[in-house]
């Protein structure tokens, strides 16, 4: 029988478990009536919490859809809490390694709201060193590798209500706009890997993949970028499996 009065601690176990049921679900969305359904909760009594949670911005619904998809805040907090997991360490020696194996620099990145943030950048020892973004800086989804290949791993109603979002930043990135977004999160579903050149940074080409969560929500990246003249098609191929090794070694940090 649906329950309809929480009070107390009864309303953060609840929106606990809402959210615990949207990551698990983060691609596609839930549904009110299926929320309602498995929480066992009256529908209303569902809609109000589900209401509560986009006001603080952990959830967000796609207004074609109507689904629940996990909001910005829940990134925010996650990349505010990374250090605690010592995340920058804990990667640090796959991206050395990377840096080493390709002689160019890795980068991580984490997806916070709809951006991806750069969280740590290791150097490689290539002669001809492309200039790359900074630390801490942070850009819209789909202008750099990791955020594209971030950008690309959601549902198609995210994306679509991602690029709508960010769209009027995107014109400074070498006059990007929303179809080309569009585009090349296309290419990258194709080919299983972001490559994208002279947006991020002018004069660099980038090559990344997403690294996901214990539930498979992804969370971060991994890229390496070079030179326009240096990242060929070849030179992409090269680094690939380079790349795949550290992602999986990455996940299975976000995975323990």
């Amino acid at each position: 029988m649906p329950t309809t009065a929480p009070h107390g601690g009864q309303t953060i176990t609840r929106a606990i478990r809402a959210l615990k049921i949207l990551a698990s679900q983060s691609y596609e969305g839930v549904r009110l009536v299926d929320l309602a359904t498995e929480m066992q909760l009256a529908r209303p009594t569902a809609h109000r919490l589900l209401k509560s949670l986009m006001s603080e911005g952990m959830l967000v619904q796609d207004p074609h859809s109507r689904r629940y998809t996990l909001g910005p805040l829940v990134f925010e907090l996650g990349l505010a809490s990374a250090h605690q997991f010592n995340l920058h360490e804990l990667c640090a020696p796959i991206l050395e390694q990377l840096a080493e194996q390709t002689g160019d620099t890795a980068f991580l990145f984490v997806r916070s709201g709809n951006d991806a943030v750069c969280l740590s950048r290791v150097q490689g020892k290539y002669p001809i060193q492309a200039p790359s973004v900074p630390v801490g800086s942070r850009q819209p989804l789909g202008v750099s590798a990791g955020g594209l290949a971030l950008l690309s791993s959601l549902s198609a109603l995210e994306v679509d209500t991602i690029v709508r979002a960010i769209d009027p930043r995107l014109s400074v990135y070498g006059d990007l706009d929303a179809a080309e977004v569009h585009r090349l999160c296309a290419q990258t579903r194709r080919t299983g890997h972001a490559w994208i050149s002279n947006r991020a940074v002018p004069g660099v080409s980038a090559v990344g993949l997403a690294v996901k969560s214990r539930n498979g929500t992804p969370v971060a990246a991994v890229a390496v970028s070079a030179t326009l003249a240096r990242m060929t098609e070849k030179r992409v191929r090269e680094i690939l499996p380079l790349l795949q090794h550290a992602a999986r070694e990455i996940t299975n940090i976000f995975r323990a």
